[in-house]
């Protein structure tokens, strides 16, 4: 994705029909949009964090746009079924998005190149910014991240996360490198399957999105690392009453932020045939996050409000830049491959 999509000067309809004496009105190619709902391609399952993000938010765009949304799920694959699926059957008309984590999906295409090419989508608008996370059961003997790495170094343990291309996933495996522990990363298939791996023992930790974590409680699970510049959530995600580090700080690493980053994504080519359109999803979305429904909807999935960020198509694309390169740098890790 190496180029930012920019609205092109927007065109207006100014043609005189001398023949017949009449003159066309000026008229907005936007003008009537949109005429009809929306549909949104989401490339994991019904019922994660994608859809309830994606539920909270369109209920509340819809006001502005005046059309409802039509969600379709396409699990499998680490959501390339989703984006193949989309790439391939989604007429470009600015009536069809896909609404994607943009973290482990660039990861995928790191780890195996898509069928399409990377320039020919985009994502124009970042919804949050959810920084990754280490967390094990409540019943878990590990206290802290360092009887983690402790135990780590004398056994390999096992890992839960929902795709073995995440943010996430890199976050536990570049500790491991950094402190010579030892990790097994077992995909999971989805947040919910990652989490009940760890609260039944079959897995002796997990790495998964801070909201998904968060969620749940200190009860249920305790949060012992965290993959960003601080732990914003502060007590949501802390062990015995004390708030989980980051990575950095803790192991005095230098990762960069590891966060997943869900966004609407549309085909370059109908931003470019409609440039009114996308002014209209740009003007109406920013909307959206001023609106006070807005928080209430974030927080009745319990989901954290600290998280939720808007982003444009250029902070889309410089996350997405980012987050590939960071794959490149730790693809072995990924693929098991050295």
């Amino acid at each position: 994705m190496s180029k930012v999509w920019t609205p092109r000067r927007r065109v207006f309809l100014t043609s005189a029909l001398a023949a017949g004496g009449m003159a066309a009105a000026p008229m907005a190619f936007g003008a009537t949009y949109p005429s009809r709902n929306i549909k949104v391609f989401v490339p994991t399952r019904e019922g994660g964090g994608a859809d309830r993000n994606l539920r909270a938010f369109s209920g509340v765009w819809k006001k502005y746009l005046k059309t409802k949304f039509e969600p379709s799920f396409y699990p499998g694959a680490a959501g390339r079924v989703g984006y193949e699926t989309y790439m391939g059957k989604a007429k470009a008309d600015c009536y069809n998005f896909l609404f994607g984590n943009m973290g482990p999906e660039m990861l995928n295409w790191v780890v195996k190149k898509p069928s399409f090419s990377l320039d020919d989508y985009f994502y124009f608008g970042r919804v949050d910014v959810d920084p990754s996370v280490v967390f094990v059961s409540a019943k878990s003997p590990f206290k802290t991240i360092d009887d983690v790495i402790a135990e780590g170094k004398k056994r390999t343990l096992n890992v839960g996360t929902s795709r073995l291309a995440h943010p996430a996933s890199i976050g536990i495996l570049a500790v491991g490198d950094h402190t010579k522990a030892k990790f097994n990363l077992i995909p999971l298939s989805g947040g919910k399957n990652t989490i009940a791996g760890v609260v039944t023992g079959e897995m002796d930790l997990g790495v998964l999105p801070s909201g998904s974590v968060s969620k749940k409680g200190t009860k249920v699970l305790r949060s012992l690392l965290v993959f960003d510049e601080k732990n914003r959530l502060g007590a949501r995600l802390s062990s015995f009453g004390v708030n989980a580090p980051t990575a950095n700080d803790h192991f005095g690493m230098k990762l960069p932020p590891l966060v997943s980053a869900r966004a609407f994504a549309i085909q370059k080519a109908a931003a470019d045939k409609y440039p009114d359109r996308m002014a209209i999803l740009n003007e109406t979305m920013l909307k959206v996050f001023d609106d006070p429904d807005y928080k209430k909807a974030v927080l009745k999935t319990k989901a954290p409000w600290e998280n939720i960020r808007y982003g444009d198509a250029a902070a889309c694309k410089a996350y997405a830049d980012s987050i590939t390169e960071i794959g490149e740098q730790f693809k072995s890790l990924m693929t098991g491959k050295k």
